[in-house]
């Protein structure tokens, strides 16, 4: 008997999304700039893409000093970072060009760093972008039981303790990510109730063909040249567990906050808001004047302007960002904002204190 997916509906349109999206058009139009396929993406694409293969190089045929190799592969794991905020980020979700070939075949960037594109596009794209913190619907959320991120998560005995072992989680979320996305292909098939669709031939060739160039890249290819395959294995943990703690950190910034909403889902859901103010309502912006964050983070400390506006290129946030306050101010919503980096990991630290030591919230 196939199980009946709850449905969330958003009621309310105060014509915020429809005056937001009016100006925002109105911005690119007035300065004659595509929305993507943007000259100063392709650089950056040519400057992360470098930094990652000269990272690998360096990392294999450097120096043979053993501290020489270790910052060789946290340097090599901020690139894959890089690479993933910026260059597969925005393919997956269309923003990279106008052309979908072009998106398709720098997303696969994903899959050659050990994380399913297809499965991130499901994921991400739809559940988490459209049910942002809704427990229920955002897979992202839910922590695996392991991490309380709500007050509407079953607290555990071992949730007091979250805020400091959260930080070991992070580091080995990627092989997480890796080895369950097998059986997410094969197995399970769905995210909570929603059935995974159904792969194309093409896509299971990328699934199973970016698992091997992975692993070839990162074990194959070096015990290959003459590492032992504990040197490779370390090497390899060393660089993917540096990607797990930027990256997972980063994410934890947008959402896991004190000042962003979440929302208990149980059946049918009536949200009484606009589908736009409800996201505003669960993400947080930080940092907004740092430059080489906004930079390296592909833009994604603007996490509220790329939920409202995930296929536009992220390179174009900061300006939005100024027209998304204007729209929020003159509608009288709150648009969340941390004035810098230590300021959100602040919040973030504070919020999982408070998720491991409340089992309830009045």
């Amino acid at each position: 008997m196939t199980e009946t997916q709850p449905k969330v509906t958003f009621t309310k349109n105060y014509g915020f999304r429809k005056e937001l999206n009016r100006r925002v058009d109105a911005y690119f139009q007035s300065q004659n700039i595509s929305t993507r396929d943007n000259p100063a993406m392709y650089i950056k694409t040519a400057v992360l893409f470098s930094w990652v293969i000269s990272a690998w190089v360096f990392t294999l045929f450097g120096p043979p000093q053993i501290w020489i190799k270790v910052i060789s592969c946290i340097f090599l794991g901020l690139g894959i970072a890089g690479v993933a905020f910026n260059v597969g980020h925005d393919a997956n979700h269309g923003a990279y060009s106008r052309k979908k070939i072009v998106n398709n075949i720098l997303g696969i960037t994903y899959d050659i760093i050990g994380l399913s594109s297809y499965l991130w596009k499901f994921r991400h794209n739809f559940l988490h972008h459209k049910y942002t913190n809704l427990l229920g619907h955002d897979v992202e959320i839910h922590g695996g039981g392991l991490v309380r991120m709500t007050v509407y998560v079953e607290h555990k005995w071992y949730h007091s303790f979250q805020h400091i072992f959260i930080w070991l989680i992070y580091t080995i979320i990627p092989f997480y990510w890796s080895i369950h996305d097998i059986g997410f292909i094969t197995v399970n098939r769905k995210y909570h109730t929603y059935d995974i669709p159904k792969l194309k031939p093409i896509d299971l060739l990328i699934f199973v063909s970016g698992k091997f160039i992975w692993l070839g890249l990162f074990l194959g290819i070096p015990i290959t040249i003459g590492y032992t395959p504990i040197q490779a294995l370390i090497g390899f943990c060393i660089t993917y567990m540096t990607y797990g703690l930027v990256s997972i950190t980063i994410f934890m910034l947008a959402h896991v906050m004190e000042a962003a909403d979440f929302i208990e889902s149980s059946g049918d859901l009536k949200i009484e808001d606009e589908w736009a103010i409800f996201q505003t309502r669960t993400t947080v912006d930080f940092a907004p004047n740092n430059q080489f964050l906004t930079w390296y983070l592909g833009g994604l400390n603007y996490q509220v302007v790329h939920h409202l506006f995930p296929n536009i290129c992220h390179i174009h946030y900061p300006q939005i960002s100024k027209i998304l306050a204007d729209v929020c101010e003159d509608f009288g919503v709150k648009y969340n904002v941390c004035p810098n980096f230590t300021a959100a990991l602040a919040s973030n630290y504070r919020w999982l204190k408070l998720m491991g030591t409340a089992p309830h919230l009045d």
